[in-house]
């Protein structure tokens, strides 16, 4: 028997074919406000939007939108399509899939990376302050 992927009771299909306003009630209540409030308001956020729908008239989904909007919801119709999110310093590359859906940009383009420190130098602990002399 094939396992069917499903994501808040919803197929990758069924995810794809919903409008903002259908798929409301599938996001968090914290989403759903960012949605409403980022439609009637949100300049970056309208702006992105006719971005996208843009993009996908004219079929061109291989180059990744670069955006600096971190705090944009990811939308049903976004599904197979790549981002570019602004990160601080960098570009970082997120690929759409539907069980990213209802969280933001910027969840998965971390502005802070994994510090590896080396050991430690002279005078870093109580035992390297005397250093021999032979």
């Amino acid at each position: 028997m094939v396992r069917i992927e499903k994501v808040r009771g919803k197929t990758e299909a069924e995810m794809k074919s919903l409008t903002i306003e259908q798929a409301m009630p599938l996001f968090t209540s914290r989403a759903r406000r960012a949605v409403k409030r980022a439609v009637n308001k949100s300049i970056e956020f309208k702006k992105l939007l006719k971005k996208v729908a843009k993009l996908q008239k004219a079929g061109k989904g291989e180059k990744p939108i670069r955006t600096q909007v971190r705090e944009a919801v990811i939308l049903p119709d976004w599904i197979g399509l790549t981002f570019a999110v602004h990160a601080g310093k960098e570009w970082k590359p997120v690929k759409v899939t539907f069980d990213k859906v209802g969280y933001r940009l910027g969840d998965f383009a971390h502005t802070t990376g994994r510090v590896l420190h080396s050991g430690p130098g002279v005078g870093a602990t109580r035992g390297s302050k005397f250093i021999p002399l032979k």
